[in-house]
């Protein structure tokens, strides 16, 4: 009853209020990142799998700039990431404009991180199984390491939430992901300002 109804009632209730009640913050990041992003911009859309691999187009703040070398090609990550940037993504206040994607049904507040869609043959048969259900804002993989761990522990965490779904797991989650943020745990793999790309199994 909980997977199929209860959730997305709770998903669009608790999205619609956390946008009317965080509205004023996030257009103070938004003007704060035009500034800092020197023009390109302070939103970040991209296509990502969701529930059954569908593709959706996800909203995050835009914590980089552009900026190019002599020879075109954009910066590493690392050099990219603005001041702002930095304080925004490690109180991960880049991930709150996906509550318009949690809004919409293409996401939900709890549920396996949506991920790049080249990733997709990638992954083996029990791996794709976190794409069972619908993505999410934080999940099981972001209370337990987030990208201090490995992609496979990861995946496993992610198919381990698909299994066992309830509201109580939901709601133990959201709970530890404030606690998270509040302690900023986990947020860098080791001194990468990102995670190191999915290279498929060994």
């Amino acid at each position: 009853m909980y997977k199929f109804f209860f959730k997305r009632f709770l998903d669009f209730t608790l999205s619609l209020i956390g946008l009317v009640v965080i509205s004023p913050i996030l257009l103070l990041v938004w003007v704060l990142l035009m500034v800092a992003n020197g023009g390109a911009g302070a939103v970040f859309v991209q296509c990502r799998p969701g529930k059954g691999g569908k593709l959706f187009r996800v909203i995050k703040f835009k914590t980089m700039s552009d900026k190019r070398d002599g020879a075109g090609n954009l910066l590493p990550d690392g050099e990219r990431i603005t001041s702002v940037g930095r304080v925004v993504r490690s109180l991960s206040i880049d991930e709150l404009p996906q509550l318009i994607n949690v809004l919409k049904g293409d996401m939900s507040l709890v549920g396996p991180r949506p991920l790049l869609v080249q990733y997709l043959p990638l992954y083996s048969d029990r791996q794709a199984r976190r794409h069972e259900v619908k993505p999410g804002m934080t999940g099981w993989a972001q209370v337990n390491g987030r990208n201090a761990i490995s992609w496979e522990q990861k995946f496993e965490y992610d198919v381990w939430y698909v299994d066992n779904l309830s509201l109580w797991l939901d709601i133990k989650i959201l709970f530890l992901t404030v606690k998270r943020v509040f302690f900023r745990d986990g947020i860098n793999a080791g001194s990468d300002v990102t995670m190191e790309p999915f290279k498929g199994n060994k």
